[in-house]
């Protein structure tokens, strides 16, 4: 995955070492964090655009992401989308879980899924709830959810 920041600026390291680097940073300025990873999709046509997002909350002091942008050029159900989204979550998340163990730093995976049964994404509810919590992380899906359902949404 490419990274970049939310002015669009590259990361050009690693995103295992740039997320370190903000937490020590941050710790030497004296702010605790807490991290929230999403990913939401929009489909255009037979194109599916994905956005990965992971937030960086500092407490009472505002917040900043990290974003990656990708697509897929095939016909997706929505179920099948739904779960594409919180694997890509799981995967960065995956990838993190030890540097934000190390500084103690708390994570939150976020799914673009409905918990109203009356809306077509509630669909994955089931599914993707098992996956991330099966993971050990901590789960949260709409309207709670704001990583993916506010800021990836506003990415893609």
């Amino acid at each position: 995955m490419k990274w970049t920041r939310l002015n669009g600026q590259p990361i050009k390291e690693s995103i295992v070492t740039a997320v370190e680097d903000v937490i020590v940073h941050e710790k030497q300025l004296g702010n605790k964090l807490k991290v929230y990873i999403g990913t939401d999709s929009q489909v255009y046509g037979k194109t599916a655009n994905f956005a990965t997002v992971i937030v960086f909350l500092r407490e009472k002091k505002g917040g900043f992401m990290f974003v990656s942008k990708d697509r897929i050029e095939r016909v997706m159900g929505l179920k099948e989308r739904m779960i594409t989204e919180v694997a890509r979550s799981i995967e960065v998340a995956y990838s993190l879980c030890d540097i934000l163990d190390k500084h103690h730093v708390g994570l939150e995976v976020h799914a673009d899924i409905n918990t109203d049964p009356n809306f077509k994404s509630n669909v994955a509810l089931s599914e993707a709830m098992g996956y991330i919590m099966s993971m050990g992380f901590e789960f949260k899906a709409k309207p709670n959810a704001f990583a993916s359902t506010s800021c990836a949404d506003k990415m893609v």
